[in-house]
């Protein structure tokens, strides 16, 4: 089979390697779609800090099982599935809680360990999700994408009745107004200053879409939401200019989480963040309830993933899906790698 690697940044080779047998507990998952993220592009790029080359990439996945290990029960042939990438000792004090997504030595499939950009993969049977047969193996790619906004918006508790404020309608920031929709929330904003992502936002059903080059976040919150403004706000941009937003503007004693990656070290306003008590969170990855809820939701027509989805490429074609993404940063939300050409 054809397996991708990127040998270093910005140079891809494909390897014939032999198709992989399911070992015991093990399923073989015959690859079908795979999405690129920011931190793929960050590997392309060679800014990735925890990743080393040569590397196969892929982590946000859909595929069919090919084939079953001894002893793996729960699986038929065939049946569409997603898969969840991280690697964990479920022995450190986060994974022996329940709390696995912090393992204190965490692997991510397609950074630290080889992903499943392959003709097929072969992966412990507990990693693996069973998706709805009329899902789209599309959408079961961006389950994973999906998992992180889930599990950003339960770092909050239940937000059913709330005013959701997300920063930056890049892919997860939508997603996380979709879901925040799906989970109960009362109404969404979302801001950017890409009108072309705002539009998309408005295309997937968010209720407030603001260009913030047009409009003080601040008084955005106040024409969407009235003066008890937001009961939580997202970030999902990750820098010094949407944070400093969320903290200046925020309602007293509110919450703000964090979901983005910060690039670079913060410079924040933590005497307005103390004396008006906010409750500053952060959001790491997911866990398996967060891929089951994703599932449902997008199962149930409460998320909207396919006009997210900008462009695909063949699987031999990963080096120009990533020059694409380049030359149209604005407008691509989600590229997705057609496996089985």
């Amino acid at each position: 089979m054809l397996q991708q690697v990127m040998t270093a940044p910005g140079v891809i080779e494909f390897r014939e390697i032999e198709t992989p047998v399911p070992k015991a507990g093990e399923v073989l998952v015959k690859i079908q779609k795979i999405g690129i993220c920011g931190s793929d592009i960050h590997v392309y790029h060679g800014k990735h800090p925890f990743t080393k080359y040569p590397v196969t990439q892929g982590h946000e996945v859909s595929g069919e099982i090919e084939a079953l290990g001894e002893g793996v029960t729960g699986f038929s042939l065939g049946q569409k599935v997603t898969i969840q990438p991280q690697v964990v000792c479920g022995e450190c004090y986060p994974c022996r809680h329940g709390k696995y997504n912090l393992c204190e030595s965490l692997k991510v499939m397609g950074f630290q360990t080889t992903g499943v950009a392959s003709h097929y993969f072969a992966v412990d049977a507990k990693k693996v999700t069973l998706l709805p047969e009329d899902m789209s193996l599309d959408e079961g790619a961006m389950i994973e994408p999906l998992a992180v906004a889930v599990h950003a918006i339960r770092r909050a508790g239940d937000v059913a009745g709330q005013k959701i404020a997300v920063l930056g309608a890049g892919p997860i920031g939508i997603l996380v107004a979709q879901a925040a929709k799906g989970l109960g929330a009362q109404s969404v904003l979302i801001t950017d200053v890409s009108d072309v992502r705002l539009e998309k936002a408005k295309e997937c059903g968010v209720d407030f879409c603001v260009n913030t080059k047009e409009k003080n976040f601040g008084e955005a919150l106040l024409e969407a939401f009235g003066p008890d403004k937001a009961d939580v706000i997202y970030d999902c941009a990750g820098n010094n200019v949407t944070m400093g937003q969320a903290i200046q503007y925020a309602r007293k004693g509110s919450t703000i989480i964090l979901v983005a990656v910060f690039a670079d070290m913060g410079n924040l306003d933590l005497a307005v963040l103390n004396d008006h008590e906010l409750d500053l969170n952060t959001s790491m990855m997911y866990r398996n309830e967060d891929y089951v809820k994703a599932i449902e939701l997008v199962d149930g027509k409460k998320v909207k993933l396919a006009p997210m989805i900008s462009k695909h490429f063949p699987f031999r074609e990963y080096l120009k899906a990533y020059e694409y993404i380049e030359a149209n940063r604005e407008t691509t939300m989600k590229v997705i790698i057609d496996v089985q050409e």
